[in-house]
């Protein structure tokens, strides 16, 4: 382990990191908050936290290791989510102690979108859009932008982008270095968020909660400028740019870049993950509306009124944004059970979403068919193919094993929230949308995670962590072979 090494780093990203303090700081000033001073102090004390980290040893030179990536992902991850509370501890409004500082830090970063605050149509704008922007900077992940900007500071990125990368296919480089992989994913976030924000603009929204909207739309974080969520604008035509934004967001970025530089749309029809991702959304949206339009007292809506709220709720939650336009929790149980399980398939590989990632569970269903096939024919030699490609069983199993873990994680930590005392619907649902970074659950934990006592609050953060990281990034730290020589 090059502990120099990544000492270094760390302070380079963290000095990197203080920088976005001062986008809240102009947004308080402009609105004249009385919050600047805590993003200035913020500002303050990350830039020479970093500085102390990187003076000592910025001359070290060492080639950094896969080993060594693994170390300062979870190290970025864990004291960004910690730095990033400050400006939420030392603002005035609202008032937040550590627990609920950290908690609303590290959600914005691993873009789940649970938020312990209330009252934010009153809370300081400055709040507000730093909220947005933790989620817009976590979305993509801070590493893969490092990754363009290191190697400037003679820092090789290839180790960073390949642990911190979600998805099984995530050796696949969109350009043969590196550093332009890393700048085509961003530009290709960054136009999205673009167009994200000047639609919801076009759609009524005002600047600021357009600009907003659009970070945790592309991001699929879920925070919103307003306690009722999208559902405060009351707009078809909003709901309408956000359906097609999450769509979009939740789509592998790699298969955005392919179709644009192709200038063809067949590219995302002839991929297999794209298209059990849309097959997905249309049983789930089919299947949400029917139980509204059938159940005694939900039947009550008309037609378009049930697909209206089933299409937003399915694509929010499906694609682990978060956003609401109603209270699914108070829905037919159903639909509020089976929207919460399709967020565990949550968005594709490469995307900004959260959940196990559809072309895992793409791998999953048919390794479970070739078994009853084998079963009936034991000696067959049955390849498993994703389009034309045959998935080595390298792949497969480590799939599997990202499941086994996936469902351990997640047992060991709803367990451990109902020995504190939470209850087990509460419990099981704030497990979930943690550790598949939604947000919005069912039970005390529908609409906020405030009421939730501290140590329940710990263990969703590092639910959260070891989500957005998917497990491996982070479990492979806490495993012997890591630290042998």
């Amino acid at each position: 382990m090059n502990y120099h090494t990544v000492q270094r780093i760390l302070g380079l990203l963290l000095m990197v990191f203080s920088i976005t303090m001062l986008p809240p700081a102009g947004v308080s000033l402009f609105y004249a908050d009385q919050a600047h001073h805590a993003f200035g102090s913020a500002f303050a004390l990350i830039l020479l936290f970093g500085a102390a980290l990187w003076l000592p040893v910025r001359n070290e030179r060492r080639e950094l290791r896969l080993r060594d990536g693994f170390m300062i992902v979870m190290l970025f991850w864990s004291v960004l989510g910690l730095t990033g509370a400050l400006p939420f501890m030392l603002a005035d409004n609202p008032p937040m102690g550590v627990t609920d500082s950290v908690f609303e830090s590290i959600s914005g970063l691993t873009t789940t979108g649970a938020t312990v605050i209330t009252g934010l149509d009153d809370a300081p704008r400055s709040i507000l859009f730093y909220r947005q922007q933790l989620q817009w900077l976590g979305g993509m992940g801070i590493i893969v932008l490092a990754v363009a900007v290191l190697p400037m500071l003679g820092v090789g990125g290839m180790q960073l982008y390949r642990a911190e990368t979600p998805g099984p296919m995530k050796d696949t480089k969109l350009t043969p270095r590196i550093t332009e992989t890393a700048k085509a994913l961003w530009y290709i976030y960054f136009w999205l968020t673009v167009a994200c924000g000047l639609a919801y603009w076009a759609a009524g929204m005002e600047p600021f909660d357009a600009i907003g909207h659009a970070f945790s739309t592309v991001a699929i974080g879920g925070f919103s400028t307003h306690d009722a969520s999208m559902a405060w604008f009351d707009s078809a035509l909003i709901e309408l740019v956000a359906v097609v934004f999450m769509l979009l967001s939740g789509v592998n970025f790699a298969l955005h870049f392919v179709a644009w530089r192709r200038r063809d749309l067949r590219a995302y029809l002839l991929d297999t993950e794209f298209r059990y991702y849309l097959g997905i959304m249309l049983f789930v949206v089919t299947a949400v509306t029917y139980s509204l339009n059938t159940h005694p007292e939900w039947g009550r809506l008309d037609g378009f009124e049930a697909f209206r709220l089933a299409l937003f709720q399915t694509v929010s939650v499906a694609t682990t944004t978060g956003f609401t336009t109603d209270d699914f929790s108070l829905w037919p149980g159903f639909a509020a059970i089976l929207l919460l399980f399709a967020s565990f398939i949550g968005g594709c590989a490469g995307s900004t979403g959260g959940g196990i990632k559809v072309i895992r569970f793409v791998l999953l269903i048919k390794q479970g068919l070739r078994e009853i096939v084998r079963l009936i024919h034991p000696s067959a030699q049955i390849p498993i193919r994703v389009g034309e490609k045959v998935i080595q069983p390298r792949v497969v199993e480590a799939v599997w094993g990202f499941f086994a873990l996936y469902v351990a994680s997640f047992a060991v930590m709803y367990l451990a929230i109902a020995f504190t005392g939470v209850e087990l619907m509460t419990a099981f649902s704030a497990v979930a949308a943690s550790i598949n970074n939604l947000g919005p659950g069912l039970g005390e934990v529908s609409t906020n995670y405030r009421d939730l006592n501290d140590i329940a609050k710990w263990i969703l953060c590092f639910a959260m962590l070891l989500g957005r990281l998917e497990i491996f990034t982070l479990l492979v730290l806490l495993s012997p072979a890591y630290w042998k020589r």
